[in-house]
């Protein structure tokens, strides 16, 4: 197997990178992006605003304070045919449940899956050398408890395990070998006053910081090998922050309006290609990068480039373009029906993800299903036209 193939199952599953992108970027791709697909389609079909609105069996993900003041046992499964505009044989598996404790709180747990499907080794002539399954998934404890009526907290752990290359060998002699990695996560909620609309009406506020712990590496150091070595890859830490209002007009319509913004906390440095380790790039991630501006392969940022040289050009990007934007608004009828709608937002220089969602929702007596659909604004765009499917299920005490 060549470094490129190696290199080129590494990027496949980058989800931001994914997007269309401008020559100006300062996109940091990262291991297990899968990490960051959002598992429901509730939320998805909101803009993928999720961390405030975390009420049911997915808050593991979005946000593990989430799961406190729920009571009683509900199970949740996703299924979504991953990046169905490539014509790529993935597919995204969730599977989530929570169980109420009293007063004791909430606990929750989840299992999620990523099949890239089969792939195949050539050697360095491209005589293929055979094929290897691909695939990731994660397993994770989630516990959220009640410090007041109005505040909660959680926090979670997941294990990770990627296995992108099914111990071929590089050139036939460096040894790959699958990634392991684990990450926690810590999350409060915050249920505001009555604010008197409608039959009734609370703000939420919430945060969330996912993912924190070490990187993943995929095969280890060899002499001489500038291309590939043992140093580990950043996991993707994610923070979100998140504001809803839950508003009941009357006995049977109720709006939720919701609004994320999310960053990828992960910095690596330019000269070396480390990543900083993610207690350092809770600082770190938040400064201005030089981006190159050309388009001429094989060049570097090192310095500002000068005005009247624009084939050779480095800029500086500020770190708050690598935020994310999503907002969403969600319509129930009875707790029967759901229609939902949503926009989210990724600037040129990070990713230039940029789509519409739309959802549904159905709930009937113990189950109950949502779907979700992205168009996308870009032509050609990978994202267009994905799907999710979601079922739930609350079984009775």
């Amino acid at each position: 197997m060549t470094r490129t193939l190696l290199l080129a199952a590494l990027a496949l599953v980058a989800w931001p990178a994914a997007a269309q992108q401008a020559p100006e970027e300062i996109v940091l791709t990262t291991a297990v992006p899968f990490l960051q697909i959002e598992p429901d389609s509730r939320a998805s079909g909101m803009g993928m605003a999720g961390v405030a609105v975390a009420d049911n069996a997915y808050a593991p993900f979005w946000n593990p304070a989430g799961l406190a003041g729920q009571q009683g046992t509900e199970v949740s499964f996703t299924h979504a045919p991953w990046l169905p505009a490539l014509g790529a044989n993935l597919s995204y598996e969730h599977l989530s449940a929570k169980h109420g404790l009293g007063s004791l709180g909430t606990v929750g747990g989840h299992l999620t899956y990523f099949d890239l499907g089969t792939q195949t080794a050539t050697d360095e002539t491209g005589f293929e050398l055979g094929t290897f399954s691909s695939y990731e998934f994660a397993l994770g404890l989630s516990y959220g408890y009640p410090i007041t009526e109005n505040l909660s907290v959680g926090t979670g752990a997941r294990f990770i395990y990627s296995n992108l290359t099914g111990g071929t060998r590089i050139n036939n002699t460096t040894p790959t070998s699958a990634g392991t990695s684990f990450g926690v996560d810590l999350g409060v909620k915050y249920t505001g006053p009555e604010l008197g609309l409608g039959k009734s009406s609370r703000p939420t506020v919430a945060f969330n910081l996912a993912n924190m712990g070490p990187g993943i590496s995929y095969v280890e150091s060899t002499p001489g090998d500038t291309v590939l070595t043992g140093q580990p890859d950043a996991i993707p830490t994610t923070l979100r922050f998140g504001a809803a209002l839950n508003t009941q007009l009357d006995d049977f319509n109720r709006i939720t309006v919701a609004l994320d913004l999310n960053k990828i906390i992960v910095n690596r440095d330019a000269a070396t290609g480390e990543y900083d380790p993610f207690y350092e790039a809770l600082f770190t991630s938040w400064e201005s990068r030089l981006v190159k501006t050309s388009t001429i392969a094989g060049e570097t940022c090192t310095t500002l480039g000068e005005d009247d040289d624009p084939d050779n050009d480095c800029r500086e990007v500020s770190g708050l373009r690598s935020l994310t934007l999503g907002t969403g608004l969600e319509y129930w009828y009875n707790d029967l029906f759901a229609m939902r709608a949503g926009y989210f937002y990724e600037d040129p220089a990070n990713g230039n993800r940029q789509f519409l969602t739309f959802g549904t929702g159905l709930r009937y007596s113990l189950v109950g299903v949502d779907i979700s659909y992205i168009y996308a604004l870009q032509e050609n765009s990978p994202l267009a036209d994905q799907l999710r499917f979601s079922l739930l299920l609350n079984i009775p005490r």
